[in-house]
């Protein structure tokens, strides 16, 4: 029995047409991984099965016995990379708003959000595996972006759907609740009639419950294979920052206005609390010129709070010990002064861009540090954001509209903006988010080679050991309720 099925399958609308007619099946049974790299056409290929992108001739068929409504709206839910970071539609949304408590209040809690219903024993598993309870009372502005995924991930289970699409579900992460959510995953392919579709932009993500594997490339859905077959097939990694491109990152000119300092960041006896949670408790931490840290943690242990204090998106900044390039916050120094000697990119970051803006655009948009508020680009800034767009493999891009690209290419973008200004201090905040393993392992090296220059410091989060940059030097282990 074919649960979803589509043959020779063209989109109705050109713009969503893959190279060749989509032929795809799942059958009853089946838990599928959908691979391939960013920009391929895996996000295309899953909104043609859900109907978003109605077909030519050939409708989607669909059959989701032993479930009485045949409706894919009744059966089938979608969690999209972007849905992980809230509801996009909030067009109230702006970029440091999760720091700025006074905003919670026009929030819904958690608990508000969750739906009423569905399986008592299945809500119960889903709040012990992520800890929901103590999230119950927060508002979801305040979620952190690895509290969010583990939200939007008990609410789409909680739903009892028949088929479930997961976008990337692993990443945004800690290792221990990515295993435990691989486990849980695997009883219910066991103990219900749920069927798992999984789009992974890595295939070492692929759980061994998987049962089939398609891959999309190059804008064309590829023949259906089992997971044996897939892992089978040996691959040949390809160089992925050639000798030209490294040589010319390395003979960068330094920038004129750097700043001489010896201390990056010094952090003295910072807490930060709100209400009566307590995110960070008299934490002291200093970074020197020319280190890279690697900053780790459970979810909501506080990192990316951490980081919104360095680059002062954080209102409690004002009110903290910190000194940055040498020169304590609150003694009269420029904000924007400091800004233009940091790189940042991060969830919440990722989130707030909801401009269907030009690619180059949103890369240019960090020569100024802004999010949401946009100037003109002039020639010599375009030269400079082309020079960067073709150092991570999108100059191809710089013309297409911003939400037009996949969560991969998007993600490219915002990793040119952070390096666009040739920052001193480069603030990554899980950057490898949703990249496929070949961009992944270019960014890692761009990474690298940037931080052998002369007076570069790096503090970069994530929660996978493999995506740290050989140049680590120290790390900083934040814990809950500490």
């Amino acid at each position: 029995m074919s649960i979803i099925k589509i043959t020779d399958g063209i989109a109705r609308h050109p713009i969503h047409r893959m190279k060749a007619p989509i032929n795809f099946v799942l059958e009853a049974g089946e838990h599928m991984a959908i691979v391939g790299p960013n920009g391929g056409g895996k996000s295309e290929l899953v909104n043609t099965l859900i109907g978003k992108y109605p077909l030519l001739m050939n409708d989607v068929e669909y059959d989701f016995a032993p479930r009485t409504s045949r409706m894919a709206f009744d059966n089938i839910r979608y969690m999209a990379f972007r849905d992980t970071y809230g509801d996009t539609a909030e067009g109230s949304y702006y970029y440091q708003q999760r720091w700025n408590s006074q905003d919670a209040d026009i929030y819904p809690t958690v608990a508000e959000l969750m739906p009423e219903g569905g399986d008592l024993e299945m809500r119960r598993r889903l709040y012990q595996l992520f800890g929901i309870e103590e999230m119950l009372a927060k508002t979801s502005i305040l979620l952190s972006s690895g509290e969010m995924r583990k939200f939007h991930l008990t609410k789409a289970l909680i739903g009892n759907p028949r088929v479930l699409i997961l976008d990337n579900p692993f990443i945004g992460l800690d290792v221990a609740t990515r295993t435990q959510l691989r486990q849980l995953l695997e009883a219910l392919t066991r103990e219900s009639d749920l069927q798992l579709i999984l789009v992974l932009s890595k295939t070492e993500d692929i759980p061994d419950f998987i049962t089939h594997v398609v891959e999309v490339e190059e804008m064309t859905c590829g023949e259906k294979r089992t997971l044996a077959e897939h892992r089978g097939i040996c691959r040949q990694s390809a160089e992925v920052l050639d000798d030209e491109k490294r040589k010319a990152l390395l003979s960068l000119p330094r920038r004129t206005d750097d700043i001489e300092a010896e201390k990056i960041v010094e952090l003295r006896n910072v807490s930060i609390r709100y209400g009566e949670r307590t995110i960070l408790n008299t934490l002291n931490w200093t970074v020197m010129n020319g280190e890279r840290w690697a900053l780790s943690g459970e979810n909501g242990a506080g990192k990316s709070t951490l980081l919104s204090l360095v680059c002062a998106d954080n209102p409690q900044s004002y009110a903290c010990d910190i000194t940055l390039f040498d020169r304590r916050r609150g003694t009269g120094e420029s904000i924007w002064e400091i800004k233009k000697h940091i790189g940042y990119v991060s969830p919440e970051m990722h989130r707030a861009y909801l401009k269907n803006l030009p690619a180059i655009d949103i890369v240019a948009s960090g020569l100024h540090d802004s999010v949401g508020l946009y100037r003109r680009t002039l020639p010599e800034q375009r030269t400079v954001c082309e020079w960067w767009m073709q150092l991570f493999g999108i100059l191809h891009l710089r013309d297409r509209d911003f939400l037009t690209l996949s969560s991969g290419e998007q993600r490219l973008c915002l990793l040119a903006r952070a390096f666009v200004k040739d920052p001193q201090l480069l603030i990554l905040d899980e950057p490898l988010h949703g990249l496929d393993v070949c961009n992944g392992e270019m960014v890692k090296e761009i990474i690298d080679t940037f931080c052998q220059r002369p007076g570069k410091t790096l503090i970069m989060v994530s929660h996978y050991e493999e995506e740290l940059p050989s140049c680590i030097t120290h790390r900083l282990h934040l814990k809950r309720h500490r």
